[in-house]
């Protein structure tokens, strides 16, 4: 079952990109993650207590609320990160990057969690990396010249958190219902979020929100809450080493919708790169 519930992230992932890419037009990248967050809070706590397991929360460990607070700062870290490169950048480049957080992950699990890596897994993770960088280096487009190469500053920075989450998430829901823990955490973001809203002085632009886009954002706020729900249930029940190569194939959900929505088009380097990703993801789930 948990395998099924890491394939439910990846389609909700790979919604959430999209529908933050329509949402973040206009709107400042970090006042929508702050948005953004608090559906992802009521929609984490809804859960809880529609499980019933709000009462486990006075058997949380000291040493658990600590991996889940840092795991939530990790995730404020990524989010705020990858909306900004999302923002900047193609949708195209950027998901592709933020996916390839599978390699550094992988390390992480064999360093911390003790893992086994195998030939055939190092095998696939150098077919993500040579497919991630294929699709990176496509042609620029004439937007992508104007705001230089922030955006993949940005994209790594995203996926480095992500990693770190990803680990700081496996340790913190040991013992804990996976609703619980996913509810706790949004807790940290939602704060981390808003302080950056409030530093950055971008905390009276939220009265300018065009409505329409305000709905994508909230929407993807949904989707971000379904996919962790799945997402840290899989991670409760599975091997972080194959739930997170499972979560990056929302990579094929975003970028057929972007092809859709946003008419971004692959050139045949990148679809081959993507063929590359998608091909060392699903080796690395069935080996």
């Amino acid at each position: 079952m948990w395998i099924l519930y890491a394939f439910g992230s990846a389609m909700f992932a790979g919604l959430t990109s999209i529908l933050a890419k329509c949402g973040i037009r206009k709107t400042d990248s970090n006042v929508a993650t702050a948005i953004r967050t608090v559906i992802v809070l009521i929609f984490s706590w809804i859960m809880v207590f529609v499980v019933g397991a709000q009462s486990g929360i006075r058997d949380v460990s000291m040493t658990t609320w600590i991996f889940l607070f840092l795991s939530g700062a990790a995730t404020g870290a990524s989010w705020l990160c990858y909306f900004k490169a999302l923002q900047i950048g193609d949708v195209n480049k950027v998901v592709p990057i933020d996916k390839s957080s599978t390699i550094l992950t992988i390390v992480l699990a064999f360093l911390f969690l003790k893992e086994e890596i195998s030939i055939p897994k190092l095998i696939c993770v150098v077919l993500i990396g040579i497919g991630t960088y294929l699709m990176i280096t496509k042609k620029e487009t004439g937007g992508e010249k104007k705001s230089g190469k922030s955006w993949l500053f940005y994209a790594v920075l995203s996926a480095v958190f992500a990693s770190l989450t990803s680990i700081l998430g496996k340790v913190g829901i040991e013992g804990v219902n996976s609703n619980l823990g996913t509810a706790v955490r949004t807790i940290v973001v939602l704060i981390m979020a808003w302080i950056v809203v409030f530093v950055t002085g971008k905390q009276n632009t939220i009265k300018e929100i065009d409505k329409k886009e305000l709905g994508f954002i909230c929407l993807s706020g949904l989707a971000t809450g379904g996919s962790w729900l799945c997402y840290y249930k899989a991670l409760q029940d599975g091997l972080a080493s194959v739930v997170v190569p499972i979560d990056k194939l929302s990579i094929v959900v975003t970028i057929v919708f972007s092809y859709i929505v946003f008419h971004e088009k692959l050139s045949r380097k990148a679809l081959f790169g993507l063929v590359l990703i998608i091909g060392g993801t699903l080796w690395m789930v069935f080996i």
